[in-house]
């Protein structure tokens, strides 16, 4: 079966995102980024049910690339549907970089939630902090949650541009029989 539904998973700066925008853009699916249904307005968090149906409402379609961990929150509700899980490994000099350069770019992204802003704060330095120890402390519980739920889910792992570029390249949009679109690997 060819992969219709993807889970992009990795640390902050990773690329997910952009990844997801990238794939989302080729095979004319539905974008979903974790974080716009997550935070509310001035970072503030949701209730949990709150989230959950948000999450459970946009990816009820046939096709969908969804973007973001939330693995004890989510993944109970994306990894049963998921066909395929794509792995970010950015190194972390890498992650971390980046997201300061978009914190001082401020640019508007289209995975920022509404009405909130990045800033260099006290919350920014503790973010900062979880991007560098990502690998060590919060990835281990996300692949042990992958494994609990999702086992069955085919994993590609992406740690470069190249790497990036080269499972891109090798992809490509076949029409289904209802006229959607789908992955299929080049031959």
């Amino acid at each position: 079966m060819l992969p219709r539904r993807i889970v992009i998973l990795g640390n902050a700066g990773s690329g997910k995102s952009t990844l997801a925008r990238v794939l989302g853009e080729r095979l004319s699916c539905s974008v979903v980024h974790l974080d716009r249904l997550f935070w509310r307005p001035k970072w503030k968090e949701p209730e949990p049910m709150d989230f959950r149906r948000r999450v459970a409402n946009a990816i009820s379609g046939p096709e969908w690339i969804c973007e973001g961990n939330y693995s004890r929150r989510t993944f109970d509700l994306r990894l049963p549907r998921a066909d395929l899980v794509i792995w970010m490994d950015t190194p972390r000099a890498t992650c971390l970089r980046r997201v300061v350069v978009r914190n001082l770019l401020r640019r508007p992204r289209p995975d920022m939630p509404v009405g909130c802003s990045e800033r260099l704060n006290k919350e920014f330095i503790t973010f900062l902090r979880f991007v560098w120890t990502f690998d060590r402390d919060y990835r281990p519980k996300i692949e042990n949650e992958r494994l609990r739920l999702g086992a069955h889910v085919p994993v590609v792992r992406l740690s470069s541009k190249s790497q990036i570029h080269s499972f891109l390249t090798a992809l490509q949009p076949i029409p289904s029989a209802d006229g959607s679109k789908c992955l299929s690997r080049k031959s």
